[in-house]
């Protein structure tokens, strides 16, 4: 025999099933980060359809160097929004790819100066429209208007 504290509890009641709206409040479809990660995960697959040799990670550092030349690894994570270690294995791999190139400071010998390669370069202008593409098809169900909106309201939330 079973006894009614070994079932497991329906715990949605009649009136959160009829309203949509769970008892203790907390609807996961209306939560920020859930909702960013879902929007991240669309913009990956975009990203992966259009360039298959890189991660967003790695064509985001590709970018921020384009941007700004010759940088600290230090500096560069930061730019980016990468911690060290994240940065150091992004580096590492664009490295051996010979889109990177790394190189110690001159006034400071325990800091290395990044920067794109030649080919680091070609490569990164070769694909711009493809990042352009990824952001347009990303944004693509919402109006002009809103997807303004969307980018100048994401940038205060940094």
């Amino acid at each position: 025999m079973t006894r009614k504290a070994d079932q497991p509890q329906d715990l949605a009641s009649e009136e959160s099933r009829r309203t949509g709206t769970p008892e203790h409040g907390y609807v996961l479809d209306d939560q920020i980060g859930y909702l960013l990660r879902k929007a991240y995960q669309r913009n990956t697959i975009i990203f992966t359809e259009k360039i298959r040799d890189l991660t967003p990670t790695q064509f985001a550092v590709m970018a921020r160097l384009a941007e700004c030349g010759s940088v600290s690894q230090n500096k560069l994570g930061r730019l980016v929004g990468l911690d060290v270690a994240t940065t150091k294995g992004v580096v590492d791999r664009l490295t051996v790819r010979g889109f990177l190139h790394s190189r110690k400071h001159p006034d400071d010998k325990r800091r290395q100066l990044i920067s794109l390669t030649p080919d680091g370069l070609r490569w990164f202008l070769s694909n711009i429209s493809s990042g352009l593409e990824i952001s347009a098809q990303t944004l693509e169900a919402l109006t002009r208007s809103e997807q303004r909106s969307l980018v100048r309201i994401l940038k205060k939330l940094q």
